[in-house]
Order: C-alpha cells, then sequence, then structure tokens
C-alpha cells in the first residue's frame, strides 16, 4: 500500500470515527427526549426538552457536515501523480509534510508526520497548484517544495 492510500485509508477512518460519534450523540438525545416525563415542574421540564432539542439540531449539523466532508473524501482520485497540488496531493516541504483531501489533523505514515488538510484551509489554498521548488509563506515560515506525488 502507497503512502498516498495510507494516508486516504487513515481519513476515511477519522471522518467515520467523527460520524459514528455523532451518531451516537444523536441516539442519547432521542433516547432523553423519549424518557422525558412531565414532571410536577412543568416549565422546568419544557425547558429540559428545549435544550434537547438544540442540542439535537446541533448534532443534525454536525452530521450533514461529516457527510459532507465524506463525499469530498470520496471524489479525491488518489491513483493520480500529477506534479501540481491538487487534492489528493502528497506534498512534502523542509518543514512539514502534507495531504492535500480533508481536514484531518496530523497523521503518521512509516514513522513521517504529514497533515491532512483541507484545499480551502488558508495553507491549503496557498499549496495548491504549486509544483515541486516552489515556494509559499505562511505565517511568516518560508515553506520550499520539495516533492508531490
Amino acid at each position: 500500500m502507497t503512502v498516498k492510500e495510507k494516508l486516504y485509508n487513515l481519513c476515511l477512518n477519522a471522518i467515520d470515527n467523527r460520524l459514528l460519534t455523532v451518531k451516537a450523540t444523536m441516539n442519547e438525545i432521542q433516547e432523553s427526549l423519549l424518557s422525558e416525563t412531565k414532571s410536577s415542574a412543568g416549565d422546568k421540564h419544557e425547558t429540559g426538552r428545549a435544550m434537547l432539542q438544540l442540542e439535537r439540531e446541533k448534532a443534525g449539523n454536525q452530521l450533514a457536515e461529516i457527510i459532507k466532508i465524506k463525499t469530498n473524501l470520496s471524489k479525491i482520485d488518489i491513483t493520480n501523480q500529477s506534479k501540481i497540488i491538487k487534492p489528493g496531493s502528497v506534498v512534502y516541504t523542509n518543514k512539514a509534510n502534507y495531504f492535500i483531501s480533508i481536514s484531518a489533523g496530523e497523521l503518521e505514515v512509516d514513522n513521517i508526520k504529514f497533515y491532512a488538510i483541507s484545499p480551502n484551509t488558508p495553507i491549503g489554498l496557498l499549496l495548491v497548484s504549486k509544483t515541486v521548488g516552489d515556494t509559499v509563506v505562511f505565517r511568516d515560515t518560508k515553506f520550499v517544495i520539495s516533492e508531490v506525488f
């Protein structure tokens, strides 16, 4: 398995874990709503239900965002070996290494650290369309691109 395939699978696992967490949260909220019984403190009961409804809505928004991110990840062609940085590229620089895909944080493959970043992040926007030898300045730090695949 290539470095790119390993990074892609780590991103997929990260997004799947987030999906499971949000679904579990939604199930807990649903159970809480169903088990909530009317007590003598009616206003307190209604406030509790309203809070649970807000939490459910928030979890629903998170779920929609995760599904969107997973869809974006599935559109990435990791078989492409372009020398120009685009989604799916693995980028080595003199400061850090990147996998242009989704924002999944720091990943490690074969004892090498990579940062999975979205092409829409500030550093992603600077890297996209660049190639080996190009220099990028981000937050007063100069990055020289040494390898792209």
